[in-house]
C-alpha cells in the first residue's frame, strides 16, 4: 500500500510515520504533486499556525493540489482546521474541502487554552475511521476548533461542544492526535488504511 504524508513545514510528521510503521507500513513524506496524486492514500497532519503553514502550502502549490485528490485523506489536528474554508487564527483563508469556520477557544471561566489533553468521543452516525469502536479516549491539543456541523462525525467537548471528526465524499479529518492516542488512535488509524 502507498500511503503519502504531506511534507510541508508540520511539526508532528515523524510521529505520524512512527505510528503507521508500528502497523507495518512505511510511507512516503512528500510535497511532489504527482507523488500524492498516485498514492492510495494520503495524510495530512500538522502543528503549527494556520497563517504561516498556508503562506508555505501556497509556495509549493500544494494549495492547488490538495482539494482535488480523490483518494482516501485524513487530516490531523492543524491539517483538519487546513481543509476548512477560513480560520479565525490570523484571519487565514484555507484549502476549502469543508465549508468552515474554524474559530478560537474563548474560555468561559477559567479554562486554559490550548485544550491539551485526554478527552472522550462523542460518535455520529458516520462511522467509517471508527468502524467497531466505542468509548473512544484520545489525545489533543489545539487552540482553535471547527464547530459541530453537518460534517460531524465525532465530537468533543471542551467549553462547549466541538467537532472532533468530520467526513465528506473521500476527506477525513480529526482535530485529535490518533498517533498519540495509543491503541485506540492506532485503531483509527487502521481503519483509515482500510477504507
Amino acid at each position: 500500500m502507498d500511503i503519502a504524508i504531506v511534507q510541508y513545514n508540520a511539526g508532528n510528521t515523524q510521529s505520524v510515520i512512527n505510528a503507521l510503521n508500528r502497523l507495518g507500513v512505511e510511507p512516503r513524506l512528500t510535497h511532489d504533486a504527482e507523488e500524492l496524486r498516485k498514492a492510495d492514500k494520503i495524510i495530512f497532519p500538522g502543528v503549527g499556525e494556520a497563517g504561516s503553514t498556508m503562506r508555505h502550502l501556497k509556495s509549493m502549490g500544494l494549495d492547488q493540489v490538495l482539494p482535488t485528490i480523490k483518494q482516501p485523506f485524513l487530516g490531523i489536528c492543524l491539517g483538519m482546521q487546513l481543509m476548512c474554508r477560513h480560520s479565525e487564527e490570523n484571519d487565514t483563508e484555507c484549502l476549502g474541502m469543508f465549508d468552515l469556520e474554524v474559530k478560537r477557544f474563548i474560555p468561559a471561566r477559567h479554562e486554559k487554552v490550548p485544550h491539551m489533553g485526554w478527552n472522550n468521543l462523542e460518535l455520529r452516525a458516520d462511522k467509517s475511521i471508527y468502524e467497531n469502536m466505542e468509548d473512544l479516549h484520545v489525545y489533543f491539543v489545539h487552540s482553535y476548533y471547527v464547530p459541530v456541523s453537518e460534517f460531524t462525525t465525532a465530537r468533543s467537548n471542551y467549553i462547549h461542544p466541538f467537532s472532533a471528526g468530520i467526513h465528506r465524499d473521500n476527506f477525513h479529518a480529526v482535530q485529535f492526535h490518533p498517533e498519540k492516542s495509543g491503541a485506540q488512535g492506532q485503531k483509527i488509524l487502521e481503519n483509515f488504511l482500510k477504507l
